[in-house]
């Protein structure tokens, strides 16, 4: 026979679950705009029926429901966005870092401008013909001179500070890498603490939730794969269990940071040359195995970037030198006002030091513009004004312009492709973001409309054990009460 308070044990079973449903409700609502939270929702699900069955059991129409109970708080999340952000948010790392170093350094070239190497070095060969005009022209000839400083001061400039920031991407690259190392350490920090509660049969959404911004944070910087390892005990089914991350080498082989058994790697880079090796609790990256980077992500944006830096440093440098040999050999040619050989109009070794001879600053007169000892001669200016479009076997049977108009194109379609992929990438991240946010995302007005559901459920309840309430009273108290 079933029980006097059958009814009161079924409404005390609503009132607990409805009420675990209005807690949970309310922890939405107050994590609304908590980055990476996930909305997370209480599955319903009704209790065992009475009775069971058996031989011994009493003879009833049928089983009679004994209420509902929360089964577990699960939250709401698709595994399949994750990773096609993920995959997104290194491609969009990549491109960002790039088309940033990019963007650094086409301001520093500033090139079409009036305030470029191109404008600087068109005033100097200008200087030049107006020397070649009038080659006994003091005046004139301290106008070339001081355009030959300025085409010197600017290619020192260049030079320095694309060097400069070339270091700084270096310094950026080395805290990247440090940050990589640091989120490695956080994530497998918050595997342990899962792992320490799965296994007695909850489900520590939180965590989970703070495990995958973490995750993503560093996916950006690398192109990871991320995998899962069971807690063990009593973990559910629906666990996420511990998660383990690694990334793809060049030859294809597989390179853990968060292994099975909780194995933890870290990277290091030294002079642009990545290592793998195991990493303490402290953060310290033991000597490894170096490796190639060939994963997308922000460190290696990072380090293409550097690269490119230090070709175009290179290819500076290769010009200037160029330049300094073909205007040298072409003034030395010629004679200068007194009649003497012309000597090195510039010295200096790359486009770091390139400078113009104290020779020259401290007495115009040295300028050779003649080519017959005749002081009123400027065939010699004339040359070295056509030194411009000279085709020079050290740049490739370039002329100087032309060589340099190289470089600021390649620069220019690098920066543009860079830009256009970065923007690119962008919008499919945050095409899959906004998708990922619609089924993770706390929407209020649902949540409104839920905790109303859940609130008038929870009085239905309240009013269930009322009732019965009555019904217990009238038993007890109402009934039986002759002969007393």
């Amino acid at each position: 026979m079933r029980s006097t308070f059958f009814g009161l044990e079924t409404a005390r079973r609503a009132l607990f679950t409805q009420q675990s449903a209005l807690h949970t409700t309310s922890h939405n609502v107050a994590n609304a705009n908590t980055e990476g939270y996930s909305r997370q929702r209480v599955n319903f699900e009704a209790e065992t029926p009475w009775p069971a069955g058996g031989m011994n059991r009493p003879e009833l129409p049928g089983q009679m429901g004994t209420g509902v109970k929360a089964g577990d708080i699960t939250r709401i999340r698709d595994s399949f966005l994750d990773l096609q952000f993920r995959n997104e948010n290194s491609k969009a790392g990549y491109w960002e870092s790039k088309a940033e170093a990019l963007r650094r350094m086409e301001d520093v070239m500033n090139e079409p401008s009036d305030e470029g190497l191109s404008k600087v070095m068109n005033q100097f060969w200008s200087s030049l013909q107006d020397v070649a005009t009038n080659p006994e022209d003091e005046g004139a000839r301290k106008v070339a001179a001081q355009r030959a400083v300025a085409v010197a001061d600017t290619l020192n400039y260049l030079h320095n500070t694309l060097s400069g920031v070339q270091d700084e991407i270096d310094y950026q690259l080395e805290t990247e890498v440090d940050e990589v190392n640091s989120l490695l350490r956080q994530i497998n920090d918050l595997n342990q603490q899962i792992g320490e509660v799965e296994p007695h049969g909850y489900l520590p959404n939180d965590l989970y939730d703070q495990r995958d911004v973490l995750i993503d944070r560093l996916s950006q910087k690398l192109d990871i794969e991320v995998g899962t390892e069971p807690s063990g005990g009593n973990a559910k089914d629906i666990a996420m269990g511990k998660t383990t991350i690694s990334f793809t080498l060049a030859d294809g082989t597989k390179q853990a940071l968060i292994g099975k058994d909780g194995e933890l790697n870290g990277l290091s880079v030294n002079d642009g040359e990545f290592s793998v090796g195991t990493m303490d609790e402290d953060g310290n990256v033991a000597a490894g195995t170096t490796f190639e980077l060939t994963a997308v992500g922000s460190l290696r944006g990072l380090k293409e970037s550097s690269e490119f830096y230090g070709e175009q440093l290179t290819d500076l440098d290769k010009m200037a030198n160029a330049f300094k040999e073909a205007f040298n050999t072409q003034h030395t040619q010629g004679t200068d006002l007194n009649g003497d050989a012309g000597g090195d109009f510039f010295t200096g070794n790359g486009a770091a030091d390139l400078a113009v001879s104290d020779v020259i600053l401290n007495d115009v007169s040295k300028i050779a513009a003649s080519l017959d000892d005749f002081a009123g001669n400027g065939d010699n200016a004339i040359k070295l004004a056509k030194v411009k479009d000279q085709s020079i076997a050290g740049l490739d049977n370039r002329s100087v312009q032309e060589f340099y108009e190289g470089i600021i194109g390649e620069l220019g379609v690098q920066a543009q492709e860079a830009n256009r992929l970065k923007n690119n990438s962008e919008v499919l991240k945050n095409s899959v973001n906004a998708n990922r946010q619609s089924v993770s995302g706390v929407s209020l007005d649902e949540e409104m409309s839920n905790l109303i559901q859940f609130q008038h459920a929870y009085n239905a309840a309240a009013r269930s054990m009322t009732v019965v309430d009555e019904m217990l009273d009238r038993i007890i108290n109402q009934m039986g009460v002759v002969g007393r």
